[in-house]
């Protein structure tokens, strides 16, 4: 196997998985208020609705690439102002930037049957 059909087939999955890696560690802040257990479980639930989204999303990229690149390219867009990040470039940067470089790859992978 190339190079070139390595990256595209395993970088976005690679980055993908760290990408939901980032928002999981992030959602642990919940645990650090003096809520109780109940509340902070039901937040960290809540922290990580996003979380389970793009998992999905993965799941459904990884056999059916060319959709699952749309998917993430529209979950890239969604992000960015669901989450205000076109207000900075950092967050942009942290927030949709990385979706949308996601997305770009899988839709680069010219390999699939869909």
């Amino acid at each position: 196997m190339n190079t070139k059909k390595m990256l595209t087939i395993w970088l976005p999955r690679v980055l993908a998985i760290v990408y939901i890696s980032f928002f999981v560690l992030l959602s642990l802040d919940v645990f650090n208020s003096t809520a109780t257990m109940w509340e902070k479980i039901g937040g960290f639930f809540m922290h990580n609705t996003p979380t389970i989204l793009l998992i999905v999303s993965l799941a459904y990229a990884w056999k059916k690439t060319r959709t699952g690149g749309i998917i993430f390219v529209a979950l890239g867009i969604l992000f960015t102002f669901f989450y205000n990040t076109y207000q900075r470039w950092d967050t942009f940067m942290l927030i949709s930037l990385p979706l949308l470089l996601v997305g770009g790859l899988f839709l680069l992978n010219k390999d699939e049957h869909n």
